[in-house]
């Protein structure tokens, strides 16, 4: 399965973040990319209020992306934000195109590092698998990598790799622990997860205030928890190929799913 994680910077216009999915899904599927994930956020950065720019699931922005997707023949994952009927937004990752449609809400939030999500986010509750030309995919989003027990569920529903997009907050140490996460959920579940964030603003002298973000450094790690292959802090497109048949040789080498007493 050949992947692409486009690493963008997404602004607060969400016309045109959706420009930089459609450059973006386009590139990806000239190298032949049939999945393309990008980060947390795509509809529109963190740190502006969310709810003027959330919309449901058949609305505009969705439906473009759905378009581009169909135009590519690519699934597309890309972050956005949908209304709920308490005046919050749900964290929603759009999954569209290959014979899929469907949303994955995000189940934890970022009440960490002195920023609560949960303010103006309302939390999912199911994880997601879908499945595209025969692979089963799971479906995370950024803080959700600190819950191996949700890496896990996603394993025991099927998923070989799980696509997890992030704008992960920068700060000391935070570069070290998203590597180490992502490297430990795939040990922890024994699957590929292909880790896309938000390039680092600093990267383009942009003050990203204290809203997270983004740090860049989008992976890929095996379920060995080695790093297939990674960006650094600036936008750019990585295209990977995942090779998801090695996943149950893992598992019968380190059946940790198997080996479970609790």
């Amino acid at each position: 399965m050949r992947v692409a994680l486009a690493q963008i910077l997404a602004t607060d216009d969400p016309a045109a973040n959706l420009e930089l999915v459609r450059d973006h899904t386009a590139l990806a599927a000239q190298q032949g990319a049939t999945v393309v994930v990008f980060p947390e956020a795509t509809m529109c950065r963190f740190g502006v209020s969310l709810k003027p720019v959330a919309e449901p699931l058949d609305g505009p922005w969705a439906d473009a992306v759905r378009e581009i997707a169909a135009t590519n023949d690519v699934l597309v994952v890309a972050g956005m934000f949908t209304p709920t009927d308490d005046g919050r937004v749900t964290n929603t990752l759009l999954a569209v195109g290959r014979g899929v449609d469907t949303a994955y809400d995000k189940i934890h939030l970022y009440d960490a590092f002195g920023f609560a999500e949960s303010d103006t986010v309302m939390p999912g509750s199911t994880p997601v698998v879908v499945d595209v030309d025969g692979e089963n995919i799971g479906l995370a989003t950024c803080y959700d990598i600190r819950f191996p027990e949700l890496f896990r569920a996603l394993a025991d529903r099927g998923a070989s790799t799980v696509l997890l997009p992030a704008s992960w907050g920068a700060g000391e140490g935070k570069v070290e622990q998203w590597e180490l996460l992502v490297r430990a959920r795939a040990l922890d579940s024994t699957t590929f997860v292909v880790a896309c964030d938000q390039a680092d603003p600093l990267a383009r002298g942009i003050d990203p205030g204290k809203a997270p973000r983004g740090v860049g450094h989008s992976l890929v790690a095996s379920p060995f928890g080695t790093v297939v292959e990674s960006l650094g802090d600036d936008p750019g497109l990585l295209v990977v190929d995942v090779d998801t048949a090695s996943v149950e040789k893992t598992r019968q080498v380190l059946p940790v799913l198997a080996n479970r007493r609790m």
